[in-house]
């Protein structure tokens, strides 16, 4: 059943859009630079813009709370993203840069060390394969909760932990003798569509 803010919405209270916009919007844009759209042209930053216009044109038709809006406006970006990589592809145009992912490298004690620690987590991110690379951006770079971001990406629980452990084990691996110590500025929001992290 739809809460309060939802409804608001589904009757088009710019004011509850806002919220919605707040509450998302940020993560939404770094989880789909985390997501391969094969096409320089396709920046995240338009996907989501295009999934928050499906969103708005479609919100009649959701059915859940505020915390289950995540996983529903990700799920569409998910689709968009998707959808933006296999027309990148029928054109054979040269994908665009791995993104910036910063926010799984937080902050280091040397400026120097801070741009090769990014570029080092670029390079290692992008090694891996998508679902990995995706599920590796959001429960660990975003602070998703496993069962948000398995609805996001369509897969199971399961799955998903199967994908993040080969992840983690992949990049673990190739770490080899580099290692980087991770601090976060601020630790991720625990909260609707977030993982609670002690």
């Amino acid at each position: 059943m739809s809460d309060d803010l939802v409804l608001r919405a589904q009757q088009g209270d710019p004011e509850a859009w806002r919220v919605l916009y707040r509450q998302h919007a940020g993560r939404l844009v770094a989880w789909l630079r985390t997501r391969p759209t094969g096409d320089s042209v396709a920046a995240a930053e338009d996907i989501a813009a295009e999934a928050w216009f499906v969103a708005a044109q479609k919100i009649a038709d959701f059915e859940g709370s505020s915390s289950d809006f995540a996983g529903w406006l990700f799920g569409i970006a998910r689709h968009m993203s998707a959808t933006a990589r296999r027309t990148a592809e029928r054109r054979a145009t040269t994908p665009g840069d791995v993104s910036d992912l910063s926010d799984l490298v937080g902050t280091v004690a040397e400026p120097q060390a801070d741009v090769a620690a990014k570029e080092w987590v670029r390079a290692a991110i992008s090694t891996l394969p998508p679902r990995e690379r995706s599920v590796i951006g959001l429960v660990d770079g975003l602070g998703i909760d496993t069962a948000t971001a398995a609805e996001i990406l369509g897969i199971n629980a399961v799955a998903l932990r199967v994908a993040r452990h080969r992840g983690l084990k992949r990049l673990n691996s190739s770490l080899g003798e580099r290692h980087l110590t991770v601090v976060r500025d601020t630790p991720p929001q625990a909260g609707p569509g977030s993982a609670a992290v002690s």
